[in-house]
C-alpha cells in the first residue's frame, strides 16, 4: 500500500512538473526567447542613440539569432535596424545593433536582449521621474523604468548604453550635466539592484565643435563615478546635419561601445 501511494505521489508530481515546464515553454514562446537567461543591455539617450543613420536593405537582415531586442509592445524578436521606435518613420541606424552583435560574437554561448529606451531631442532634465518630454509627450525615464522591469524578467541587466548630450551643449547646461548623470547612475543601478552595474556614455560628435565643452566634461565620468567609461567619437562622421552619424560612423560607435563593456565586466 505504501509503495502504492509513492508511486501515485511521484506520478502526480511527475505531471506537475510537466504541466509547469509546458506552461513555462509556451510563455517563452510567445515571447521569442529560447531561455530566460538573456545578458540584457539597456540603451538610453537621444537620438544618436535610437539611430539617424540611413536604413538600406540589408538592415531587413536578421544577422545573428542570438541577439533579441525588446520591441515596443515588449516582445523579444531577433534584432535588426531600427532597433528604436521613439519617432516612427525616424529612428533609424544606431549604435546598438553593432554593439549587440559584438558582444554575442565575444562569447557565443550567450544571448543578447537590447532593450531600446532612447527618445530623440530629449533633455537629461526629461530623465528622471515623472520627466516630460513636450515634443514626444513621453516620459522617457518612467517608459524606461517599466521596460528594465519587464525585461528583467527573462535575464540578468549586464550595462548601460548612454549617448545623449546634444540638447545639454550649451555651457550653461553643461556645469551641472554630470551631477544630473550621476544621480541617473545610481537610480538604474539601484533599480536592477547592482551598484556596480557597467554604465558607459558616448561622445557627442566632434564633428561638431559647439559639442567640446560637453565632451571635455562627460569625460570626467569615469574618474567620479566607479565602473564607467566614455566612449569615443573621434573619425567619426555626420550625416550631413552635424548633429547625426552617419550609419557606418553608429555601427563603428556600437563597436567601442562593446570594446568598453568587455573592458569593464573583466574587471
Amino acid at each position: 500500500m505504501k509503495n502504492i501511494l509513492n508511486s501515485s505521489l511521484i506520478l502526480a508530481f511527475g505531471l506537475f512538473c510537466a504541466g509547469c515546464t509546458v506552461k513555462k515553454m509556451e510563455t517563452l514562446k510567445t515571447n521569442n526567447v529560447k531561455d530566460t537567461n538573456l545578458d540584457i543591455y539597456i540603451l538610453m539617450g537621444q537620438s544618436n542613440m535610437a539611430g539617424r543613420g540611413p536604413l538600406t536593405p540589408d538592415d531587413n537582415i536578421i544577422k545573428n539569432e542570438k541577439v533579441l531586442m525588446l520591441t515596443e509592445d515588449l516582445k523579444w524578436v531577433p534584432a535588426k535596424n531600427p532597433i528604436h521606435f521613439d519617432k516612427p518613420g525616424t529612428s533609424a541606424v544606431g549604435p546598438g545593433l553593432s554593439f549587440g552583435l559584438a558582444m554575442q560574437s565575444a562569447n557565443k554561448n550567450i544571448e543578447i536582449g537590447l532593450v531600446p529606451t532612447a527618445v530623440g531631442g530629449t533633455s537629461i532634465n526629461s530623465w528622471q521621474p515623472k520627466g516630460y518630454d513636450s515634443e514626444t509627450k513621453k516620459y522617457p525615464y518612467d517608459d524606461a523604468e517599466k521596460r528594465i522591469i519587464e525585461a528583467m524578467k527573462t535575464g540578468t541587466i549586464k550595462g548601460i548604453l548612454w549617448h545623449q548630450g546634444e540638447s545639454d551643449s550649451k555651457p550653461e547646461a553643461v556645469a551641472g550635466y554630470l551631477a544630473k548623470l550621476k544621480v541617473l547612475i545610481n537610480r538604474v543601478r539601484t533599480l536592477v539592484g547592482n551598484p556596480n552595474l557597467p554604465f558607459i556614455a558616448g561622445e557627442l560628435g566632434r564633428y561638431n565643435t559647439s559639442f567640446q565643452t560637453f565632451n571635455t566634461e562627460i569625460n570626467k565620468l569615469p574618474s567620479e563615478v566607479p565602473n564607467t567609461a566614455v566612449v569615443s567619437s573621434e573619425g567619426l562622421t555626420d550625416k550631413g546635419d552635424n548633429l547625426h552619424f552617419t550609419s557606418a560612423s553608429a555601427i563603428t560607435l556600437g563597436q567601442r561601445y562593446a570594446e568598453k563593456m568587455l573592458l569593464l565586466q573583466k574587471k
